[in-house]
């Protein structure tokens, strides 16, 4: 049989199209003319009436079709949805190397699992996770899965807080001694701080095991555990509480050292005032002059302490244990500006290099050093002095910047940071604590005067006893003619004799007399060279 050509086989189709448009015509003028007898209308009116009942009723199809596929898709919904919360919260996780049932916690592993904490293969068990409300929140105790440690959750803390809907202050965290995997998380339910807690008692002071600074966001106390080879530094804005939370941590170090010696440098001039009968120094100034005094006092004893460790070593002796003492300055930032001369800038450099020695080599013998600033600018206290700080906190700030001034230029690269910026200016005396690479938000002690006194008058009656029991010396004598003279400075020419230096000559008398006491000479208000009883003092007290 011959192949029919492509030509005619489209000729057929042309004219199969043709005929069944003229069939479908036929028939619909057929059923208009129907239409037009039994209605008994014109055919216009036949045409449009025809034309409207089939619109709608394609109106009406196309309804019923969209209503039956909602409804399916309604029905199905649920399924696809336990589906894919199967996928990302899976039901077996690989336990010793085997696919075991284990019934996920929903809630810990979704929230982890979208943080970036666990992988999205991993969960939390069930039966390893117990969540508890507390007063201030809810708490998480779970064991992360195998493989993964506390570190994981802390590293992503931010992202873990942002999942649960708070911010990185309303979060705690917590690791265990016993098992790295194990974590407690705490989430508050409102910002922190925002209802004050009761300032401690002495005996829960002194059973802190360490140095408290303050409560943290749950109420309990939080410090560091020693101030031993450690100095502070503290940044934030004015107004911010930096003045009430020193006075605290002064009020704590008494409780939790006893025994120590306090010098003071009040750049407020009235901030530290209540510790003054306590401290063997205690200034009142914003001067350059008397900062650079005092730390030169400070070398002074840091190269006596090193002498007697030298000793010890060369002689092979147990190293010597000496009294701590603690050097605070409020407003520190005053005492590293000048005045635009030559000199005042000569004596800036001097005092910084002096502070830095001071906090870098101090503290190997004991000495420690707490500097407070309102103004943590770039410049306002050198790098080279912040560098030596151990230990840093940070109150309100303004920028995330700033706070790298208080916090280190590296803050935000550490563990879980928390930005002082963010922090609630409205609530005084709350800051950042950064210690031994840990961040920790706390509130400062806001303690009534009345438990201050207390707690100087006990310090104060305690240096006296010691004070009236130290051996009769020259130095004794002369503090103890004064007091019973009630003196607070007595002349070179009047001390002397009292002590039997007999000399006539004024220079050879006053030469004599500084070797026996040990102590340079001072002016007076008029400019007569004698001793001021405060100076005697911290003689004798840096010598026990």
């Amino acid at each position: 049989m011959a192949k029919r050509r492509p030509q005619d086989q489209a000729s057929e189709d042309t004219y199969g199209q043709l005929a069944g448009g003229i069939g479908g015509l036929a028939i619909a003028f057929g059923v208009l003319a129907a239409i037009k007898d039994k209605l008994g209308l014109s055919w216009l009116a036949t045409v449009l009436l025809t034309a409207g009942v089939l619109v709608a009723l394609g109106f009406l199809g196309w309804r019923v079709r969209t209503g039956v596929r909602r409804l399916c898709a309604s029905r199905a919904q649920p399924a696809a949805e336990v589906t894919k919360l199967n996928q990302k919260v899976p039901a077996v996780a690989a336990v010793d190397g085997a696919d075991v049932a284990v019934q996920a916690h929903p809630e810990l592993t979704a929230a982890l699992t979208t943080a970036g904490a666990i992988g999205r293969d991993e969960v939390i068990r069930a039966d390893e996770a117990v969540v508890t409300p507390v007063q201030t929140g809810v708490s998480y105790d779970f064991l992360m899965p195998k493989g993964r440690t506390y570190t994981d959750v802390e590293k992503r803390l931010g992202n873990v807080a942002g999942v649960f809907g708070v911010t990185r202050l309303h979060t705690k965290l917590e690791r265990s001694r016993q098992n790295e995997r194990r974590v407690e998380l705490l989430v508050l339910d409102q910002p922190p701080f925002s209802r004050p807690f009761p300032a401690p008692s002495c005996q829960e002071i002194a059973d802190f095991g360490g140095v408290p600074f303050g409560h943290d966001v749950v109420g309990e106390l939080a410090g560091v555990p020693t101030f031993d080879k450690a100095s502070l530094l503290v940044g934030g804005m004015t107004q911010m509480g930096k003045t009430t939370l020193v006075n605290g941590l002064i009020t704590c170090l008494l409780i939790a050292y006893g025994d120590f010696d306090l010098y003071l440098l009040d750049g407020k001039h009235c901030g530290l005032t209540r510790f003054e009968k306590i401290a063997v120094r205690y200034e009142a100034s914003d001067d350059p002059a008397v900062m650079e005094a005092l730390v030169d006092e400070l070398n002074g004893r840091v190269e006596k302490r090193y002498a007697r460790i030298q000793d010890a070593i060369r002689n092979r002796k147990p190293a010597p244990i000496f009294k701590p003492v603690f050097f605070i300055v409020d407003e520190a930032a005053d005492f590293f500006a000048d005045d635009g001369t030559s000199a005042g800038k000569e004596q800036a450099r001097r005092v910084a290099e002096k502070v830095r020695s001071l906090v870098a080599k101090a503290l190997e013998s004991g000495i420690s050093t707490v500097m407070l600033t309102q103004r943590p600018a770039q410049n306002a206290i050198p790098v080279m002095v912040r560098d030596q700080f151990l230990y840093r906190m940070c109150l309100y700030v303004a920028s995330e910047g700033t706070a790298k001034v208080a916090l280190g230029d590296t803050y935000f690269e550490t563990v879980a940071p928390i930005n002082p910026a963010l922090l609630d200016s409205t609530i005084k005396g709350q800051g950042v604590l950064f210690a031994h690479g840990v961040s920790t938000l706390i509130r400062g002690f806001n303690f009534s005067d009345e438990f201050i006194w207390e707690v100087v008058d006990e310090v104060r009656a305690r240096q006296q006893k010691v004070l009236s029991q130290v051996p009769v010396s020259p130095l004794k004598q002369a503090i103890d003619l004064m007091q019973s003279r009630r003196l607070q400075f007595m002349p070179t020419a009047d001390l002397a004799p009292a002590l039997g230096i007999t000399e006539t000559d004024p220079a050879d008398r006053g030469k004599r007399l500084s070797r026996l006491l040990g102590v340079p000479a001072a002016k007076g208000t008029k400019g007569v060279r004698g001793y001021h009883l405060a100076d005697l003092t911290a003689a004798l007290a840096a010598g026990l």
